[in-house]
């Protein structure tokens, strides 16, 4: 049975943070990156496209074999609106029904679980797995360093970095 783990995440920028997750995660066949279409809870971010891009970067850079780019929540969304994770593993199962689908997360949405759409019926149907990153590097990091005309270089992989410094993003302008 293909072994699939859903890793679900703003990616708002892609940090050293999700790669060492990542990292913890080569047991599974494949690993899909599913970047938030619209923040459930109203985070703000940068725009989808730019985000899908920088994505495609970061995986590059790490360069893991099972780990590629989901792109269902937009296939999901209506009118712009927030996928839920119920909504993502039902679909993720109806694509791949003999697959044993694993919903993975950080250790901050672990105490927010309970608020997920669903949460119950999640756990009875899929397994969820908490996953702490080893190196304690968040994407807010990345955009204060930014922010503050900082170097983002140990924070993130190196064509993200460039990426992020060639378009400017998350200065101030």
């Amino acid at each position: 049975m293909t072994q699939i783990a859903l890793f679900g995440s703003a990616f708002n920028p892609p940090s050293l943070g999700h790669k060492s997750v990542l990292e913890s995660l080569s047991h599974f066949d494949c690993v899909l990156l599913e970047p938030s279409y619209a923040h459930a809870w109203g985070k703000s971010m940068i725009d989808y496209a730019t985000r899908c891009e920088l994505l495609d970067a970061f995986i590059a850079d790490i360069a893991l074999p099972n780990v590629q780019r989901s792109e269902v929540e937009p296939l999901l969304s209506r009118d712009g609106a927030a996928v839920t994770t119920y909504a993502l593993l039902k679909k993720l199962q109806q694509m791949h029904p003999a697959a044993d689908i694993t919903f993975v997360m950080g250790p901050d949405n672990l105490f927010n679980f309970a608020k997920f759409y669903c949460a119950d019926e999640i756990v009875k149907r899929w397994k969820v797995m908490a996953c702490p990153e080893k190196l304690s590097i968040r994407s807010t990091d990345i955009r204060h360093a930014l922010q503050h005309g900082e170097s983002v270089e140990e924070l993130t992989t190196s064509s993200v970095a460039q990426y992020l410094i060639d378009r400017k993003l998350y200065t101030k302008i």
